[in-house]
């Protein structure tokens, strides 16, 4: 199992300017996605987000945000949005380019999200092959610098399928790694905005102090779990750094959400490993369907034991507000449908 690298060390991406000209004209950009034949992607019935958790809907424009003459940094998607939020306080506006309850890795981008991120100063993006659409929408943005939140952090590499050795992307959801993340976010905004590096620099260590007390709490939770019990069964592969973290199995149905097509195969081999193994429950994600996992429980006997927030966070009055919230509710929840509660 290769081993997670702390070295701290920040992005190598283009450098953060200071703010660009709000009076860019958009349309230049916007019609090479037109042609490109981009729809928008899967919404997944997600509603529109409230300003607090992941900016104005894309494409959606306001007095108050025309108004707004801090630096605009855009994320890939909700999480991000909320870790970077953390760390810049009030000195920058932070909008997330999906909505909440997107299916982040096969998202199609829209032209009126390319026409807000022209507007941008910044955009802070995973990597690790989450966004199969960034580059494309990068092309249409060529003054907009981006930098990409895992570097510096080894990937633990997917298992079988067509994605066999590549890297696994959610390496948010182990809060030792998220630190990197916030790390990574420090720099950038610390170049962004020079002036605001030591509120930056207080508030990155404040969060990390949270996320270093939200591993002690998950670590504790977590080993009250009987060894014969430790499987994680899920929808999709995205548990894989907090597996290794806390020493759980990982057993799912496909590898990734961007290939969540479920063969007989795939689903023959869940289903013989939760018999084997008899695993009390499985479980899926709130960006997916559930129905192939609940197939799974059927015929297994196992129970379905709810939905875990991976890819997306939920309204600020659901389960997942935020990433503390997130990993604490699919804790609660794994141990509340392994301990058949």
């Amino acid at each position: 199992m290769p081993q997670h690298r702390h070295d701290g060390q920040g992005p190598h991406d283009k450098a953060p300017r200071l703010p660009l000209k709000r009076a860019l004209v958009a349309a230049a950009m916007v019609l090479p996605l037109l042609s490109s034949g981009c729809t928008p992607g899967p919404r997944s019935g997600a509603p529109s987000p409230t300003p607090s958790m992941a900016g104005a809907a894309p494409g959606a424009s306001n007095s108050a945000g025309a108004a707004d003459q801090r630096p605009l940094v855009l994320t890939t998607f909700t999480i991000l949005a909320d870790m970077a939020r953390q760390v810049a306080g009030d000195r920058v506006r932070v909008e997330s380019i999906t909505r909440l309850g997107a299916e982040i890795h096969g998202y199609e981008p829209t032209p009126s999200d390319l026409k807000r991120a022209s507007g941008a100063d910044l955009v802070l993006e995973n990597g690790f092959g989450l966004e199969r659409w960034a580059q494309r929408f990068y092309a249409g943005l060529p003054d907009v610098p981006h930098v990409t939140l895992t570097e510096g952090i080894t990937p633990l590499p997917i298992a079988g399928d067509a994605y066999q050795g590549k890297p696994n992307p959610h390496a948010w959801m182990s809060p030792r790694l998220a630190k990197v993340y916030v790390e990574n976010i420090r720099r950038a905004l610390t170049r962004l905005d020079p002036a605001g590096a030591a509120t930056f620099q207080r508030n990155a260590a404040r969060y990390s102090a949270e996320l270093d007390a939200l591993d002690r709490e998950l670590r504790t939770s977590l080993a009250r779990i009987p060894p014969g019990q430790r499987v994680l069964a899920t929808c999709e592969g995205a548990f894989s750094y907090l597996a290794h973290d806390y020493g759980l199995t990982e057993a799912y149905l496909w590898p990734v959400n961007a290939e969540s097509q479920v063969t007989p195969q795939r689903m023959a081999r869940l289903i013989a490993l939760v018999k084997e193994r008899r695993v009390p429950a499985v479980f899926c994600e709130s960006t997916v369907s559930a129905e192939p996992q609940q197939q799974v429980a059927r015929q297994s006997g196992a129970r379905f034991g709810g939905v875990f927030h991976v890819d997306s966070l939920s309204l600020p009055d659901g389960p997942a507000p935020n990433l503390l919230e997130l990993q604490r509710h699919n804790v609660e929840t794994l141990q509340a449908g392994l301990a058949g509660s």
